[in-house]
């Protein structure tokens, strides 16, 4: 079991104690290094490297043309959520329930419920935001199926699920731009895949041989260059 939100919150705060930034550019012409300035820490000013990774979610295709590249069509999908305060307590042994239609699904949470319309509305690289018309219909759609009483709305977030066009990750080195690997478009499932896909994107990146985790994967299922003409 993981603990999303928790390790979200250390990621979070380890890279802000490390003086990280996501202010700057990436650029350079086709057979130069790359000139990065987008993820300068401590203040230090810009950079050049032979290699650029662009695990940059939502900003990916933004990122790659900063450096360069064409877009491959990386798509922002806005999932919403919201904590609800309810009566009776949910268990914490319930499981994460979805509806039958999947339009919405909840799941406990230290007491609370976590709540979701189970929404992929397309949207645009940004702090993106919840629509209020979301969040009730998740709460019609729940109370129409349980007996639960909602005593408030404690909390509401979202947040950008990424999606290449053919809904699969992207993983290698882009085609047409020598020195850019991409990262990206992991979707609704980046958590359930990340040890697999972190493990093949080092190898692929740094020409390492696969191990007994990555041995069976086809990469080219995943390679930037199906897009590519």
């Amino acid at each position: 079991y993981l603990d999303l939100l928790q390790a979200a919150l250390e990621t979070g705060s380890g890279a802000q104690a490390g003086g990280a930034s996501s202010a700057g550019t990436a650029s350079g012409a086709a057979g130069e290094d790359l000139a990065v300035a987008g993820f300068a820490t401590g203040g230090l000013p810009a950079g050049f490297a032979a290699l650029l990774v662009d695990a940059a979610g939502a900003w990916a295709d933004t990122v790659a043309q900063l450096a360069g590249a064409a877009p491959l069509g990386i798509q922002p999908l806005r999932r919403s959520m919201v904590q609800l305060r309810v009566d009776p307590v949910p268990p914490e042994a319930l499981p994460l329930t979805l509806s039958f239609d999947e339009d919405f699904y909840f799941r406990p949470q230290g007491g609370r419920l976590w709540l979701s319309p189970h929404d992929e509305t397309p949207d645009v690289a940004r702090d993106a935001a919840p629509e209020e018309l979301d969040i009730a219909m998740a709460i019609d759609r729940m109370e129409q199926a349980v007996d639960w009483k909602v005593l408030g709305l404690e909390r509401r977030w979202a947040g950008l699920r990424s999606f290449s066009p053919d809904r699969l990750p992207v993983f290698g080195f882009d085609p047409a731009r020598e020195g850019l690997f991409w990262f990206a478009g992991q979707g609704g499932f980046g958590i359930q895949t990340a040890p697999a896909a972190a493990r093949l994107g080092a190898q692929l990146l740094l020409g390492r041989a696969r191990d007994a985790m990555t041995e069976s994967i086809d990469a080219a299922c995943y390679a930037p260059a199906r897009f590519r003409p």
